[in-house]
């Protein structure tokens, strides 16, 4: 559904400023790419003393999520002709999740982010989501700020995870993950992308089954089909006899949200229904088995340290945390997570 239409952001004193607020064009697309890499890069070199060479280490936000959502992709534009800030939204269901946001250095305290957000916001209440999220760096207080203003709480960390893959192992070859469980039973690993339309249908209907027992109303559809539309990557679905014991949606280096070299799961979820430890092991070897298929060097794997659980789970397996960010929530259900859930998911 659709926001209200373009507008121009108002300043603190109410006044028509310079930079107005409208939605993100396909031509624009380069152009908020090549921001976000700036204003990240300008961030993390104030963070590190150093700037790196790419903010996000070749992982891309921008072109996938419009072509899922362009409803909820917004631009400030200085006088009709520069670009200076950007916000990308997405909805999974009745969860609102926003970031991207970034606006170039030299135009900070402008009040431009919060003229963003405000958009970001009307899109979320068109499309009744309920929950709202956004994850950003624990340690920029001008960040925490800027959400706190919006009614955004700070929940807990997330942590970024990762492990190298064994490349010399031979294919089908046990994978390195230890201790390895063994599902009682026959099973089987598939991937969306090769079944039917009918069948992807009725897939869609199993994986929602899980996530809204996760969180009512939560649905990564959308999410799904734009990974398998553009081969972003794949969802792994982990079944034993009828029974889908979890799925894992991942993307592959390219043009994805994955980093050069790596795997990258962007949502993983274990049937509430049958959360033992066992098959998150199951639904992460295999994970990892598509991972040293393709060549990754290393698997990277987003836990909310809420889900105790799995992230403990994802220690003991000799994954390492590389970094950690803050989860920040507003709305309803804000506290809908279960620490037993076995759930990886990434809000970034």
């Amino acid at each position: 559904m659709r926001a209200t239409v373009d507008r121009a952001g108002l300043d603190p004193q109410g006044r028509l400023p310079k930079v107005q607020i409208r939605r993100v064009r396909k031509g624009d697309l380069s152009k908020v790419k090549d921001l976000l890499e700036q204003t990240f890069g300008d961030l993390l070199e104030r963070q590190l003393g150093t700037r790196p060479r790419q903010a996000f280490g070749g992982a891309q936000y921008v072109h996938h999520r419009w072509l899922m959502e362009p409803w909820g992709c917004f631009v400030a534009e200085e006088d009709s002709a520069k670009i200076v800030g950007t916000a990308l939204a997405v909805t999974w269901g009745s969860l609102g999740l926003v970031g991207p946001v970034a606006v170039l250095t030299n135009y900070h305290n402008q009040s431009i982010a919060q003229q963003l957000l405000r958009a970001v916001q009307e899109f979320f209440d068109e499309n009744k989501a309920t929950l709202h999220g956004v994850v950003t760096y624990p340690t920029s207080p001008k960040h925490l700020a800027l959400f706190h203003k919006f009614g955004y709480r700070p929940k807990s960390l997330v942590a970024i995870t990762s492990r190298a893959i064994d490349r010399r192992a031979a294919p089908g070859a046990p994978s390195a993950i230890q201790p390895r469980a063994v599902l009682k039973g026959p099973h089987t690993v598939r991937r969306f992308s090769t079944l039917e339309e009918t069948k992807k249908k009725a897939a869609l209907a199993r994986f929602h089954r899980i996530t809204n027992a996760i969180c009512r109303g939560m649905d990564l559809a959308k999410e799904i089909e734009i990974v398998d539309g553009l081969a972003l990557g794949d969802t792994l679905l982990v079944e034993r006899g009828r029974e889908l014991i979890g799925f894992a949606i991942y993307h592959t280096p390219g043009v994805s949200e994955a980093p050069t070299g790596a795997l990258y799961v962007k949502f993983l979820a274990v049937d509430p229904t049958q959360k033992k430890l066992e098959h998150l092991e199951q639904v992460v070897g295999a994970v990892e088995e598509v991972a040293q298929e393709a060549g990754a060097q290393r698997v990277i794997l987003p836990v909310y340290v809420r889900y105790w659980q799995a992230y403990s789970a994802l220690l003991r397996c000799g994954y390492q945390v590389d970094f950690t960010m803050l989860r920040m929530q507003k709305g309803k259900g804000e506290d809908y997570e279960d620490p037993s859930h076995l759930v990886l998911d990434d809000w970034r």
